[in-house]
C-alpha cells in the first residue's frame, strides 16, 4: 500500500497520451439489431454501424493511401463489442489462408487493436485469418507484443468472389477498462496483404522512426453504459497420465507406473471492469508441446525458454522490465497460486503469490559463465509490480521474494522508469537491490552454505529513432552477490557498456529498405579486467516476398579461463515468405574463428540453422528445423581436428480439421559427436536423444479443451542404438463455466 500510494502521489493527476498522437476520431454506435457471428455482414445489427473507409499503407509504403479497398464496421450492445470487415482482393485465388492452430498467422489476416484504458501504452490485439483462425496478444510500447496470452472472443470469416469478410465479437467481460461513462478508447484497425510485398494497412498513420506504436491509434468515442464487472469464469480440469520408464539401466524393459489422475480448478473474477482476481488450485502446468531444443554444447550461460502456462499470463506485460528479474518459469510445480491484476487511481499493478513444491534447476550466475543446481525443495513465491503512467512515460516498482523451505531466501526490489520526452527519444532505467541467504545445502552445490549476500544491479538505456537515423546506448552493472532466483539473470559481477547506430535508405524496387549499422560492446568484471569486447558492422535489408536479410562481421575478444582469445567471424540471417505453399523459409548461422570454452583455446567453426513452414494443402502444416554447429581445434600433430559437431532435427506436422480441432505429430532428434582425446576432462564420444509425440486436440475456446496424446523418449546407448527411455499416455479435459 505504501508503494501504491507513493506512485499515485508522484504522478499526480492522470494524463493521456492519446491527446497529442492519436489518429482520426471514430464514433461508434449501438447495434441496430442482432448480429450473428458467421462471416456474413448482412445482419440487421450492421445497418447504421460506424463505417471506417480511410486506410493507409504503412508498409512498405510510408502512410500512402491503401492500394486495396478495406472497410470496417463498428458497433456494440449491452454485452459485446463488434467489428466487421470487408477486405477486397482483385485475385481471391491468391489469398493465403491455410488452416492452422490458434495464434498462427501464416498469410492474410485482419482485425483490430483496442487500447481500452486509453493510456496510449498497451492494447489487446485480436486478429483472424480468412479461415477464421484466431490470433490474440498484448501489445505494449515498452515491452513489445506477447502472443502467449489468450482471451475469450468469437470470430468468423468467409472467402468471397471479391475478397473476404470477417466478423469479431468481444465480450466486455474480456476487456479491462475504466469505471467511466461515456468511455473513450484507442482503436487501430489493421490488415496484412502478402503478395509481391508484405503490405500492411492501418486505419491510422504510423510515422516511421517513431518511438511508440499503440500511441498512434485512432480515438474511439460513443461507448456508454458498459457493464461494470462482476464476471466469473471457473475452469475445472481433469487429467490422466501413465508413465513408463526402464526397469533398471537404459535398455532394460519399460515398466509402467500406476496411472495418475489429477484434477484442479482455475477461477477468474472481475469485481469491476478494471481489475481481475485469479486463483488456481492444484494447477495443471503441463505443456502439450515440448520446447524446441537448443544446442547446448560449448555454451557458457543458461538458455532462456519463454513462458507458455496460462495462469502466469494475466497482465504478463507488467512483469517485463529492463532487468529480467521476474521470470515465472522459475515457479516449477505450484500447489496453489493467486493473483490480483488491475488498475486503480492511475496505477497498474499485479501481485502474484504461489506455493511452489520445487523441481527443476536454479541458475548459479557468475561473471564468466553460469551453472545450475537442482531445486529439490519447495518455496513460497511473491512477485509484485506497480506501474504509473505519466503521459507517454512511466515510473514503476518491482518486488520479488522467494522463501525457500530449507531456510534460504532471495528478495529483490527496486524502481524502474521510461521517459519519452518526444517522439524520437526513449530513456529507460532500472535499479534493483537483492538480499539473499542461500539454502544450507552444500550437497546440491558448494555455493549453498547458508551465506548472506546483498548486492545491487542497474541499467540505463537511451534509444533515438527517426526516419533515417537510429542509435541506442546502454549501461548495465551487476554486483557479484546479486541474485534473482525468481528471475533470469545468468551473469553477475560485471559491468557492460554497449551501443549501436545505423542509417536507413529506402530504394524503390525489390529491395525496399537498406540499413547499414555498427555495434560496439565492452564488458569488464568487478576488478576492471576485460571479459568481453566486440565491434561489429552489418547490413540489413527488407525486400519482396516478405524478405529480411541481416549480415554482420564481428571482431571480438573473449575471456575464457585465464586468457583473452580473439575471434573474427561472420553471422547471417535471411527469411522469405514466397508463396501460399511455402509460407516461411529461413537460414541463419555463422562462419569463422571460434572459441572452445570447455578447454579455453581458439578454434574455427560455424553453424547453419535451416527452418521452414510449408502448407502442402490448406489443412496440412509442416514445420521443419535442421540445426548444425561445429568447432575445430588444434591437435597434437600441429593440424586441426573436429572437437564437436552438434545437431538438432525437428519435424512438426499438423493436420487441422477445423479452426477448433487438429492432430499434431512431433519428432525431434538431438545428437552431439565429440573427440574425447581433444578434451581436458572426460566426455562421451557420442550422445543422442529422440523425442516423439502425437496429440489430438479439440478447443471450444482457449480454456474449454480436450487433449489426448502419446509421447516417447529414447536415448542413444552404443552399440545398441536408441533405447527406450520413457513413454507417456495422457489425456486432459477442461471446461470454462462463465457467468
Amino acid at each position: 500500500m505504501v508503494l501504491f500510494a507513493a506512485l499515485v502521489a508522484l504522478a499526480g493527476p492522470s494524463t493521456h497520451a492519446q491527446t497529442a498522437l492519436s489518429g482520426e476520431q471514430i464514433h461508434i454506435s449501438r447495434a441496430a439489431g442482432p448480429i450473428v457471428i458467421d462471416g456474413d455482414l448482412s445482419d440487421p445489427g450492421w445497418r447504421g454501424a460506424s463505417r471506417v473507409d480511410t486506410w493507409y499503407e504503412t508498409d512498405p509504403g510510408d502512410n500512402l493511401p491503401a492500394k486495396i479497398r478495406s472497410a470496417a464496421y463498428l458497433a456494440f450492445d449491452d454485452r459485446f463489442f463488434y467489428a466487421g470487415f470487408e477486405f477486397d482482393d482483385p485475385n481471391p485465388s491468391a489469398i493465403r489462408a491455410a488452416l492452422s492452430d490458434r495464434d498462427s498467422l501464416p498469410g492474410d489476416w485482419g482485425g483490430l487493436m483496442l487500447d481500452t484504458r486509453n493510456d496510449g501504452h498497451s492494447a489487446i490485439v485480436l486478429m483472424a485469418t480468412p479461415r477464421g483462425v484466431q490470433y490474440d496478444a498484448l501489445s505494449d510500447d515498452a515491452s513489445g507484443e506477447n502472443s502467449s496470452v489468450d482471451f475469450f472472443w468469437d470470430s468468423a470469416a468467409r472467402i468471397t468472389d471479391h475478397g473476404w469478410t470477417l466478423e469479431i465479437r468481444v465480450p466486455f467481460s474480456t476487456l479491462r477498462y475504466k469505471n467511466a461513462d461515456p468511455q473513450t478508447w484507442g482503436i487501430l484497425l489493421r490488415r496484412n496483404y502478402p503478395r509481391e510485398f508484405n503490405y500492411q494497412f492501418s486505419s491510422a498513420k504510423l510515422p516511421r522512426g517513431g518511438n511508440c506504436f499503440v500511441c498512434r491509434a485512432n480515438t474511439l468515442v460513443g461507448l456508454e453504459h458498459l457493464p461494470a464487472g462482476g464476471h466469473i469464469v471457473a475452469a475445472p480440469y481433469v487429467s490422466a497420465a501413465q508413465d513408463a520408464r526402464p526397469r533398471d539401466l537404459l535398455g532394460s524393459p519399460l515398466v509402467r507406473d500406476p496411472a495418475e489422475l489429477h484434477g484442479g480448478l482455475d477461477v477468474k473474477w472481475t469485481p469491476n471492469a478494471d481489475n481481475a482476481v485469479d486463483a488456481t488450485f492444484k494447477p495443471d502446468f503441463s505443456q502439450i508441446e515440448s520446447d524446441t531444443a537448443q544446442i547446448t554444447a560449448n555454451q557458457r550461460f543458461a538458455l532462456f525458454f519463454p513462458e507458455r502456462r496460462v495462469f502466469f499470463l494475466e497482465g504478463v506485460s507488467l512483469l517485463n522490465t529492463p532487468i529480467n528479474a521476474a521470470y515465472t518459469r522459475t515457479i516449477t510445480a505450484p500447489q496453489w497460486g493467486g493473483r490480483v491484476t488491475g488498475k486503480e487511481a492511475g496505477v497498474a499493478y499485479t501481485v502474484l503469490v504461489a506455493d511452489d513444491r520445487g523441481g527443476g534447476s536454479a541458475i548459479l550466475p557468475g561473471p564468466y559463465g553460469s551453472s545450475t543446481a537442482p531445486l529439490d525443495f519447495g518455496a513460497k513465491v511473491l512477485i509484485a509490480r506497480a506501474k504509473r503512467d505519466i503521459g507517454r512515460s512511466f515510473v514503476s516498482m518491482l518486488v520479488t521474494d522467494r522463501e525457500a523451505d530449507s531456510n534460504g531466501h532471495n528478495r529483490v526490489f527496486g524502481p524502474d522508469f521510461q521517459w519519452r520526452p518526444n517522439g524520437s527519444d526513449t530513456v529507460t532505467g532500472q535499479f534493483l537491490l537483492s538480499a539473499t541467504q542461500t539454502p544450507n545445502r552444500p550437497d546440491l552445490t558448494p555455493e549453498w552454505t547458508g551465506q548472506d549476500m546483498t548486492s545491487p544491479a542497474g541499467t540505463l538505456q537511451w534509444g533515438h529513432s527517426t526516419t533515417r537515423l537510429d542509435f541506442f546506448a546502454s549501461y548495465q552493472g551487476y554486483g557479484g552477490g546479486f541474485r534473482a532466483d525468481t528471475g533470469f539473470i545468468p551473469q553477475v559481477g560485471q559491468r557492460e557498456v554497449s551501443g549501436n547506430g545505423g542509417w536507413t535508405f529506402r530504394p524503390e524496387g525489390f529491395v525496399s529498405r537498406v540499413h547499414p549499422f555498427v555495434y560496439v560492446d565492452r564488458q569488464v568484471d568487478q576488478s576492471g579486467a576485460l571479459i568481453f569486447r566486440s565491434m561489429a558492422s552489418g547490413l540489413e535489408t527488407n525486400s519482396g516476398w516478405g524478405g529480411y536479410t541481416n549480415v554482420q562481421f564481428h571482431n571480438e575478444d573473449v575471456r575464457t579461463g585465464n586468457q583473452l582469445i580473439g575471434q573474427r567471424f561472420i553471422t547471417y540471417y535471411t527469411q522469405f515468405s514466397p508463396s501460399r505453399a511455402v509460407s516461411r523459409v529461413s537460414v541463419d548461422g555463422s562462419m569463422g574463428q571460434g572459441i572452445d570454452f570447455a578447454n579455453s583455446r581458439p578454434g574455427h567453426g560455424g553453424s547453419v540453422n535451416l527452418s521452414a513452414t510449408l502448407h502442402p494443402t490448406d489443412h496440412v502444416e509442416l514445420d521443419l528445423l535442421q540445426n548444425r554447429e561445429w568447432l575445430n581445434v588444434g591437435d597434437a600433430s600441429g593440424g586441426e581436428a573436429r572437437l564437436f559437431t552438434a545437431r538438432i532435427s525437428r519435424v512438426k506436422g499438423t493436420y487441422t480439421f477445423t479452426a477448433r480441432s487438429f492432430m499434431r505429430v512431433i519428432a525431434q532428434y538431438t545428437s552431439t559427436d565429440q573427440d574425447p582425446t581433444l578434451y581436458l576432462s572426460p566426455v562421451s564420444d557420442h550422445t543422442g536423444a529422440f523425442n516423439g509425440s502425437v496429440l489430438v486436440a479439440y478447443k471450444l475456446n482457449w480454456q474449454s479443451v480436450l487433449f489426448v496424446g502419446y509421447g516417447i523418449d529414447r536415448e542413444l546407448s552404443d552399440p545398441n542404438g536408441l533405447q527406450p527411455a520413457g513413454r507417456q499416455i495422457f489425456a486432459k479435459v477442461s471446461y470454462a463455466f462463465q457467468r
